[in-house]
């Protein structure tokens, strides 16, 4: 598990969203707290061997450098340069709609805030439901910049097992093909996308039953195919069954290689400064190469779970 307090006796938790820088491999997790941040954690090569240790967390502020002005409640994070782009849930208020937002890297300042197209926007009848997202965000491979982003559940208007992609590039939003999405119950959804460089998504599956069951799959997706067009996934993995422990997994991001060569995943949990829930901190490595397009749980292994 990660710590729950900092150095200096802050608690720490909220971990909704994970990024790995490329360029030295460092983690980023972005907190949903009322005081929004991004925790680095500059080292992994001890996990599962020691305690981690966390860098001092960067706070996300406003242009001018003031605390933001409503909650961030930040669900996606892509590390681009000195940008960081992070995308907001909608909570069908004016005061809290779904955003997809830049911040400086450096300083935490927000740069950009950009509402997202008429069709997702809160409306009678439409748009993104309270607290359903938009829940992941990813870059896909290529130049230049372009992000993907989806909501946990489907629209409003939408059929209840459609879930539809929205991509902004160099020309703004714009529509791609949706995911058919079968999901076991009201409390399932789409908490993370991930484009890995070999193609293709990834996609994190979370369920939750009151007060405390969990669930958690990993699914192969096709990449996005043009606006119109519906695709399903290719193959999908109970996580649990591999090893994680119930908790509320949210953030995905892709590792570092295995000294043999084998890709690895990065997911965390968050704990929703719930005492009953913890911050954990998982590696996943494919358990061989060839066959993991078959849907067998036994395609994956976890490990290196911190403690």
């Amino acid at each position: 598990m990660l710590p729950f307090r900092a150095a200096d006796g802050r608690s720490l938790g909220g971990f909704s969203a994970a990024a790995v820088d490329p360029g030295d491999g460092s983690l980023w997790l972005l907190s949903d707290r009322a005081e929004p941040e991004l925790v680095p954690i500059w080292d992994l090569s001890g996990l599962g061997q020691r305690p981690l240790r966390l860098g001092e967390p960067l706070p996300l502020r406003d242009a001018n450098g003031d605390p933001l002005a409503a909650p961030l409640d930040g669900e996606g994070l892509v590390l681009d340069g000195d940008d960081l782009w992070i995308v907001s849930e909608e909570r069908r208020s004016p005061q809290r709609p779904a955003q997809l937002l830049r911040f400086d890297r450096r300083s935490g300042r927000l740069r950009q805030a950009l509402p997202l197209p008429q069709p997702w926007r809160a409306a009678p009848g439409q748009g993104l439901a309270a607290n359903f997202g938009p829940e992941s965000l990813t870059r896909l491979p290529g130049s230049p910049l372009s992000l993907l982003l989806a909501a946990e559940r489907p629209l409003l208007q939408d059929r209840r097992d459609l879930l539809r992609l929205l991509e902004h590039g160099p020309g703004g939003f714009r529509p791609v093909g949706s995911l058919r999405l079968p999901l076991p119950g009201p409390l399932w959804g789409l908490t993370e996308l991930l484009a890995p460089p070999g193609g293709g998504l990834l996609g994190l599956v979370r369920g939750f039953e009151p007060p405390a069951s969990w669930w958690a799959q990993l699914l192969q997706l096709p990449a996005p195919g043009p606006a119109g067009t519906v695709q399903q996934p290719l193959a999908r993995w109970d996580l649990l069954a591999i090893g994680l422990p119930p908790d509320n997994w949210e953030g995905l991001a892709l590792g570092a290689p295995l000294a043999d060569g084998r890709p690895t995943l990065l997911l965390v949990s968050d704990d929703n400064f719930n005492p009953l829930q913890a911050n954990r901190l998982a590696r996943l490595a494919p358990r061989r190469q060839a066959g993991c397009r078959e849907g067998s749980v036994a395609a994956f292994e976890g490990g290196d779970q911190s403690q």
